[in-house]
């Protein structure tokens, strides 16, 4: 099956120190791919060379066909690849829905058009709308954002990447910090956006990775030591040994 996004040999080193070394990972249409492993073991250097917010010092990544390895955090949202849950333009004093529509207009406009009168337009309100339904806060819609509970505002960064009409979503460890009712609503949530948009998925809950993960990497010490369904990672002797049981952050 055709890939949306892979990566080759993708390296990151802080001096002596090899974060990601030789990742090569890919990710198919409509899938949900998780990427696990104990403390240490790079994941987050690896979401943020695939976002694009840290530059890899080898390897390439390509998206869409295309080789973006070059590319900020930016030019890769453009193309609709977006990373939430470390959403940082969240204006407090705005409401849900005002923030969900920025998003909206940032990822497909130019900036110098960014300020014109928001609300006012109409060819982004169905995907606000949407994603608002999505993500269960369109009964908060008008609500500031400074009122929200941690839950909800977690779940505003995803309407948030939602209404940017994204291809693949990165979710970096999207149920930390919540409680169980919470993580449920959130893996129901991801539940439904299967099939929909390829989302790579980093989170140290395992019930919520086997219950979502149509496939999963592990990473120990940087590299991938292997790859495969739940069952198969289940049933994976090295795994079991280095990881399974184990505390994840």
């Amino acid at each position: 099956m055709t890939s949306l996004l892979s990566t080759e040999s993708l390296c990151k080193q802080y001096g002596a120190l090899t974060v990601t070394d030789n990742v090569s990972i890919d990710v198919r249409p409509g899938e949900v791919h998780a990427v696990i492993g104990p403390n240490g073991a790079g994941k987050t250097t690896l979401i943020n060379q695939l976002s694009g917010e840290l530059r890899s010092d080898q390897g390439r990544v390509m998206f869409a066909g295309r080789d973006v390895t070059a590319m900020g955090i930016a030019e890769r949202a453009r193309l609709g690849l977006l990373r939430s849950y470390q959403i940082t333009s969240i204006f407090e004093q705005f409401t849900v829905r005002e923030n969900v529509m920025l998003a909206a207009i940032g990822a497909k406009e130019h900036a110098f058009r960014f300020w014109q009168p928001m609300l006012g337009r109409a060819r982004f309100a169905a995907a606000v709308d949407e994603a608002l339904r999505l993500t269960g806060l369109a009964p908060r819609a008008e609500a500031l954002v400074d009122s929200l509970a941690y839950g909800e505002r977690r779940q505003l960064e995803l309407a948030m990447a939602l209404a940017a009409k994204p291809k693949f979503l990165l979710l970096d460890e999207p149920m930390a910090g919540m409680s169980v009712q919470e993580s449920s609503a959130v893996v129901e949530l991801i539940q439904r956006l299967k099939g929909q948009y390829a989302i790579l998925l980093v989170e140290h809950d395992m019930d919520a990775v086997f219950a979502l993960a149509d496939r999963i990497s592990v990473l120990v010490y940087g590299k991938i030591i292997f790859t495969g369904t739940p069952d198969e990672i289940r049933a994976h002797p090295e795994v079991k040994a280095v990881y399974l049981g184990e505390e994840v952050a």
